[in-house]
């Protein structure tokens, strides 16, 4: 069989490229930047110049290919420049799910999140849940644009299945968890937020359920693709357990909540990092991205590791980069 990937360069993307490529199965990928795709092509990737943001550069490397894999995002939490999030995640959703549509690719799954559903204020939601309010961030935002947009291609006959995953963590994280993690291993980790959950799965758990879902999803469905519910604080408290190493003191959410009001008047003046900006304080402030995922187990034979494990392979691998014990 013969795929199309994008965002092959990736976090996920890239683990499920190399899965796919692993099974002996052919592989196209678009990239911005072709010297960051130099090992994939060692693995016989075929890589093409290309960008979600403008549909043509696409229709090469998609043309005559079984499936489409749309993975590339745009997830900076707390960043000042959230341009790419409207270019990324909604424009380049809409550009890559229509030229499925005019290439008649036979079938397609898009990446989602759980971030669509916003704070589901301790509830494990499935499938059917649908969030209205109010987002806490612009990718939360703006994934939610663009998984209305996969649901009106579905509508109109679109052989597309949407998967959401949750937090995903793992070697090679490029996400906003690893400074935690770094931090709390050079014990300079300050506080945690009691109360914030997440789910959390390993990415190479999460690039096989996008394989799965490409196998056994049925098209027009949705799949929560998430791993264990745990609260922040908890995750860390388990890293304790397994490297000695303490964990941050717990803190009230309302604490942070306080500090993201403040700090938001001088974001204008004052470069904050990421972290402590007013969006990424709002999005830790008790919040929880949870989400079951029963269907994906049910119907697609998921099974993500347990948490336990995947963490402590991760620290591991952290601590090794690290030159620690």
């Amino acid at each position: 069989m013969k795929y199309f990937v994008t965002g092959a360069t990736g976090f996920v993307g890239n683990a499920l490229t190399r899965r796919l490529a692993a099974a002996g199965q052919e592989v196209h990928a678009s990239v911005r930047d072709p010297a960051k795709g130099r090992e994939l092509a060692d693995l016989g990737v075929k890589l093409f110049p290309g960008d979600v943001t403008e549909k043509e550069s696409l229709r090469a490397a998609m043309r005559g290919v079984d499936g489409v894999f749309h993975v590339a995002g745009w997830y900076k939490v707390g960043t000042r420049n959230k341009r790419d999030g409207e270019r990324v995640n909604i424009q380049g959703t809409r550009n890559v799910l229509e030229l499925m549509k005019e290439l008649e690719v036979r079938k397609g799954v898009y990446t989602s999140t759980l971030a669509v559903n916003s704070d589901t204020h301790g509830i494990l939601v499935d499938e059917n849940y649908h969030f209205t309010g109010k987002h806490l961030s612009e990718y939360d935002r703006t994934k939610a644009a663009a998984h209305d947009i996969a649901d009106q291609m579905i509508a109109n006959n679109l052989p597309l299945v949407i998967v959401m995953p949750g937090l995903i963590y793992g070697p090679g994280d490029t996400s906003s968890l690893r400074p935690y993690i770094l931090q709390y291993l050079q014990r300079k980790l300050p506080a945690l937020p009691r109360r914030t959950a997440l789910c959390w799965a390993h990415v190479d758990d999460i690039a096989h359920a996008h394989w799965l879902a490409m196998e056994k999803g049925r098209p027009g469905e949705t799949y929560i693709i998430a791993g264990e519910p745990s609260e922040l604080a908890r995750t860390f408290d388990l890293a304790q357990e397994i490297t000695g190493i303490p964990a941050a003191a717990k803190i009230s959410p309302g604490m942070l909540s306080l500090a993201s009001w403040l700090v938001e008047p001088f974001e204008k003046f004052i470069r904050l990092p990421e972290t402590y900006t007013a969006e990424g304080l709002r999005i830790l402030a008790g919040v929880t991205y949870i989400g079951d995922n029963s269907k994906a187990r049910r119907e697609l034979g998921y099974s993500p590791r347990p948490l336990r494990e995947g963490f402590k392979e991760t620290l591991e691998h952290e601590m090794s980069l690290l030159g620690m014990k």
